[in-house]
C-alpha cells in the first residue's frame, strides 16, 4: 500500500464538467442562519464528495460568492447545485412541493438516532441549524421528523460542519444499502 499522488487521485476522481452532470444521490442539505463562512465552504465540500443533489442557504446564512467561503469549498461551489433563500419555511415549504421529506438534525424530545434512515425517508432534505441556537420549535414544526447524533461524553452538539459531515455520509451508505 501507498499513498496516492495528487495526479493519481484525480484519475479516479470526477471532473468538474462530468460532476455538473452526474446522478446526484437523493439527498439535500439545508442550512439555516449559520454563521461561519468557513462552515459553509465545508459543508459545500462535504456536499460535493458526497454527490449530494442540492444545497440550499436560508435566513443570513452566508452565501458565494465570499472568498471566506472559497477557501474551504477549494472549488466545490463550482460543482455543487446550491440556491439561497431569505425565508427557512418558505424553503423547507418548496422542498415538499418537491415530494422531498425535511428531516431537522437537532436534539428533540423525540430522539431518533441519524443512524434510522429508512427508504420512506427518500428524497431526503436535511436541515441544519445555528452554531449556538440550533433549530427553534416553529422551524421544527414544518419538518417531517427530526434526527440526532447520539452524544457520549459531556457535550452536547458538534461543529455543524462535522455534524452535516456525519449525517450526511450516513444517509449515503443506507441510500445506498437500499437502493441496490
Amino acid at each position: 500500500m501507498k499513498r496516492l499522488r495528487h495526479s493519481e487521485i484525480l484519475e479516479i476522481r470526477l471532473t468538474i464538467e462530468e460532476a455538473k452532470i452526474s446522478e446526484k444521490h437523493p439527498i439535500s442539505i439545508m442550512l439555516c442562519n449559520i454563521r461561519s463562512l468557513y462552515n459553509v465552504g465545508s459543508i459545500f465540500r462535504t456536499a460535493d464528495s458526497a454527490l449530494v443533489s442540492e444545497l440550499i442557504l436560508c435566513g443570513f446564512t452566508p452565501h458565494p460568492p465570499r472568498k471566506e467561503i472559497e477557501k474551504t469549498a477549494l472549488g466545490s461551489v463550482d460543482t455543487v447545485n446550491w440556491s439561497y433563500f431569505e425565508n427557512t419555511i418558505e424553503a423547507i415549504q418548496e422542498q415538499k412541493k418537491k415530494g422531498v421529506k425535511v428531516v431537522a438534525v437537532e436534539i428533540t424530545s423525540k430522539p431518533r438516532s441519524y443512524s434510522t434512515l429508512k427508504a420512506e425517508d427518500y428524497p431526503l432534505c436535511l436541515l441544519m441549524g445555528n452554531e449556538l441556537v440550533g433549530l427553534d420549535d416553529e422551524l421544527l414544526l414544518h419538518c417531517d421528523d427530526a434526527i440526532d447524533i447520539p452524544m457520549y461524553g459531556t457535550k452536547h452538539s458538534l461543529n455543524v460542519s462535522v455534524a452535516t459531515g456525519i449525517v450526511v455520509y450516513e444517509a449515503v451508505k443506507i441510500w445506498k444499502t437500499i437502493s441496490n
